[in-house]
């Protein structure tokens, strides 16, 4: 999908490249799955549906990694993955469709970056940012006509990995996205923002409304 060769702070030849999740379940696996046994886990399935059994969760991500446009983008670092990204149409997402937390900017299936994870050893790294932009060329490349994530808004703070989940609005609003909306949702203690970026009817950037 697309490839950098961004500053690395112990390596600037390494090589970081963001792909569809779309024939690649096992790294999506790496990443996210629940390798303990028994443990249960979120299987980036929280938003999806949260009805879905922890035992079926895999069958259900492994069915969406088999068709396009698949539930998201991976990072890989020299060929070795090592973040995740769930992008998809909000529509694709009950929890989204019916929160009372995050409210609707207008009618159009806008499509939505609710999470990253990044592996431990890859941290601190700016794979984030990496993994966002992928998701946008990802959902620019079906046709999306604007995409939206809903992260939390910091400030110049770092924020912790378990509420760092959702992203932060500076790494949003770097990414070139602007506050749409003030959501009544928190992560970590911060207000979440849902932040949007317009890519136009036919995937091309377009200025912001207003």
């Amino acid at each position: 999908m697309s490839s950098t060769r961004p500053r690395w702070p112990d390596n600037p030849d390494v090589r970081i490249d963001v792909r569809s999740a779309v024939g690649r379940y096992d790294d999506f696996y790496e990443v996210v799955g629940v390798k303990k046994p028994g443990g249960r886990g979120c299987w980036c399935m929280a938003y999806r549906d949260n009805r879905v059994p922890a035992d079926e969760a895999p069958g259900y991500m492994r069915g969406l990694c088999s068709a396009e446009p698949g539930p998201g983008v991976l990072a890989y670092v020299d060929d070795v993955v090592a973040g995740w990204c769930s992008i998809a149409p909000r529509s694709t997402y009950r929890r989204l469709m019916n929160s009372r937390t995050i409210p609707f900017v207008d009618e159009r299936d806008a499509w939505a970056a609710v999470c990253f994870v990044v592996r431990a050893g890859y941290r601190r790294r700016g794979l984030m940012h990496h993994l966002l932009a992928g998701a946008v060329e990802h959902a620019r490349a079906h046709g999306a006509e604007v995409v939206e994530g809903y992260p939390a808004d910091t400030g110049p703070d770092r924020v912790d990995v378990i509420s760092g989940y959702v992203g932060t609005v500076r790494m949003f609003e770097q990414a070139g996205f602007v506050r749409a909306t003030e959501t009544s949702g928190v992560s970590g203690g911060r207000r979440r923002w849902v932040m949007r970026l317009e890519l136009g009817q036919d995937g091309a950037p377009s200025a912001a409304p207003g």
